[in-house]
């Protein structure tokens, strides 16, 4: 490590500690005894992702990041859960320990997870991934979700609002004098 004040080639560790995603060193340069503090951080291995014609492209979380708030957009989630959301799913990449992972596993791993959060989050990112091509199509994905019952978490608002799905609601009748 060169020294940033006299540009030292050597330094040496006076302190270390681990902070929340690396190191931090306290270090001494051995030609003008000045101080400074390094971090570290572990640098995973390049991530690439296969497109369907084939290209290759690096991993990019705000990529997948921005795809994921997009879905989530005016939903009733807690704040952050889109960035735990992501940061799961790139976990879970690099868990595989392949360096080339194809954009449908990317895309099925994020449906996955949506649909267990937010039926609505689901469809939003459905319909852009599945690129369904007519109203039918995102139709029959909306009657399986509905014919699956209540939704699975308690803070999911249901997918058909109650009073819609009870029918037309008549109004109450008025009695005249």
């Amino acid at each position: 490590m060169n020294c940033p004040y006299c540009g030292y080639y050597d330094s040496r560790v006076i302190d270390s500690r681990d902070v929340n995603d690396g190191i931090r060193r306290r270090r001494q340069c051995l030609k003008c005894e000045a101080r400074f503090t390094t971090y570290e951080r572990l640098q995973p291995a390049s991530l690439f992702v296969v497109k369907k014609d084939q290209r290759r492209e690096e991993f990019d979380r705000e990529k997948l990041l921005a795809g994921i708030r997009k879905a989530c957009e005016k939903r009733p989630l807690p704040s952050g859960t889109a960035e735990r959301l992501a940061d799961d799913i790139e976990a879970e990449l690099y868990q595989t320990g392949r360096t080339e992972i194809p954009t449908s596993l990317i895309g099925d791993l994020v449906m996955a997870r949506l649909k267990k959060l937010d039926h609505i989050a689901y469809i939003r990112f459905a319909s852009v991934y599945r690129d369904f091509a007519d109203i039918t199509m995102l139709k029959q994905e909306v009657d399986t979700l509905a014919s699956h019952g209540p939704a699975s978490s308690a803070d999911q608002l249901p997918l058909i609002p109650p009073e819609e799905a009870a029918g037309p609601v008549k109004a109450p009748r008025r009695w005249r004098r």
